[in-house]
C-alpha cells in the first residue's frame, strides 16, 4: 500500500483529501503545517507529497526546498495543492521541482488521477531493468504504456559478430545505437600515425553508439570491433531520439541505462593520467576484472591483444609486454592459453594501483 503524506493548514481540506485517498486504498499522514510535515516526512518517508503552499512555521515552498536537498527524500514526487492560481506561483513551484499542481477546490478524480500518474512515473524511476534484450524490450513496453509515446519497433535487428568483425567505423553516418547482448566490443580511434587507441570495452549488457548519435557531425566517433564472437541488436536512431527527446521520466531513466560505466571510466582516465606505468597497469587490470573482461579463470577470462592492453594505458606496445611479464613474475597474474591473462592476486594489484 503506497503512503502518501499531506500537508494543509486547513482541517476541512486536509480530512477531505485524506477520505479520498483513504477510500481509493492508500495509507495516509496527515500535518497541520509544514514544520510538522518535515518530521513526519522523516519519520514515515512517504511515497508521495501533497502539500499547500500559505501555511505557518514552514510554507509548501521551504518544505519542497527541504525535501529536495535532502538524499534520501529528493526522489519523493511533489504536489502542491494550493488555491493560489497565479501563473508567476506555478511556475515557482515547479522551477523548485515540483511535480505537479493541483488548486483547490478541486474534483475527486482530479486529485486520484495526479498520485496514480506520479507514483507510476516515480515506480518506473525507480525499476531496475535487467541487462539483457528481454531487460529492455520491458523497458521499452512500461515507456510506452506509460506516458503515451509513440510505437517504438517491437523487435530489434540482430546481428552476430565474428571474431575481428568490424561493427561500425569512425566517420561513418551512425544510424544506430547497439546493444550488446554477449561477447566483447572494443572501440577505437586511429592516430594520425595510423596507430590505435582503445576508447572502450564493453560486454553483455552495454549500449555502444549513443555518443555519436548526439553528435552534431552525425557519424561515428570511433571504430567497434568484435574482440570475441559477440551478439548486438541495432535500436534504429530514430527509436533512440524519441526515447531521448519524448518524455522527461522516460529520457531519465534511459540515458542512465545507456551511460553503461561513463562515470567510472572517466574517473578511471583521470587517475591514470597522474600514475606510474605500473600503477596504470594494476589500474587497467583492476577495471577490465571489475568489467569481467578478465577473471581468475581461463574458461571466462577474454584474450586480450597486447596492443589493445598498451592502447588502454596509453604506453608502447613493448612497455605493456614487459609490465605484464613482471607482474607473472610477481605471481599477480598468468597467462593462460591464448595468451589470456588470468588475475590471481587482485588484493595486490589493488595495493600497487593505489601505493606504487
Amino acid at each position: 500500500m503506497k503512503k502518501i503524506l499531506i500537508i494543509e493548514d486547513n482541517e476541512d481540506v486536509r480530512e477531505n483529501t485524506a477520505d479520498i485517498l483513504e477510500l481509493a486504498k492508500y495509507e495516509v499522514i496527515t500535518a497541520e503545517n509544514g514544520k510538522v510535515g518535515v518530521e513526519k516526512i522523516k519519520q514515515h518517508t512517504p511515497d508521495l507529497i501533497i502539500c499547500d503552499i500559505m501555511m505557518p512555521e514552514l510554507n509548501g515552498y521551504d518544505v519542497l526546498e527541504i525535501v529536495s536537498n535532502t538524499k534520501s527524500t529528493r526522489s519523493i514526487p511533489f504536489i502542491f495543492l494550493t488555491a493560489k492560481t497565479e501563473k508567476r506561483d506555478m511556475r515557482k513551484g515547479m522551477n523548485l521541482g515540483a511535480d505537479d499542481y493541483l488548486t483547490k477546490p478541486f474534483e475527486e478524480n482530479d486529485l486520484l488521477e495526479a498520485v496514480h500518474c506520479r507514483i507510476q512515473k516515480n515506480d518506473f524511476l525507480k525499476k531496475e531493468f535487467s541487462k539483457d534484450l528481454k531487460g529492455f524490450n520491458e523497458f521499452i513496453e512500461e515507456a510506452a504504456e506509460f506516458f503515451d509515446m509513440e510505437e517504438f519497433s517491437k523487435e530489434f535487428k540482430t546481428k552476430l559478430c565474428k571474431k575481428r568483425d568490424i561493427l561500425f567505423r569512425e566517420g561513418t553516418a551512425a544510424n544506430t545505437l547497439f546493444f550488446i547482448e554477449s561477447g566483447t566490443i572494443k572501440t577505437y580511434r586511429t592516430t594520425e600515425s595510423g596507430k590505435e587507441f582503445v576508447t572502450g570495452l564493453f560486454k553483455a549488457g552495454d549500449f555502444i553508439g549513443q555518443l555519436s548519435l548526439i553528435t552534431d557531425k552525425g557519424t561515428y566517433i570511433d571504430t567497434a570491433t568484435a574482440l570475441k564472437e559477440a551478439q548486438v541488436h541495432e535500436i534504429p536512431k530514430a527509436d533512440f531520439m524519441k526515447l531521448l527527446h519524448d518524455n522527461k521520466v522516460v529520457s531519465t531513466k534511459f540515458i542512465n541505462m545507456i551511460s553503461n560505466d561513463f562515470i567510472e571510466m572517466q574517473e578511471q582516465l583521470v587517475s591514470m593520467a597522474f600514475a606510474s606505468v605500473r600503477q596504470k597497469v594494476a589500474k587497467t587490470l583492476l577495471f577490465l576484472y571489475n568489467k569481467e573482461i578478465l577473471t581468475n579463470k581461463e574458461d571466462s577470462s577474454i584474450s586480450i591483444p597486447r596492443e589493445d592492453f598498451a592502447g588502454i594505458i596509453g604506453t608502447a606496445t613493448e612497455t605493456a609486454i614487459r609490465m605484464l611479464t613482471e607482474f607473472k613474475e610477481e605471481g599477480l597474474i598468468s597467462i593462460g592459453a591464448g595468451r589470456k591473462i588470468l588475475i590471481k592476486d587482485k588484493k595486490a594489484i589493488e595495493r600497487i594501483a593505489i601505493f606504487n
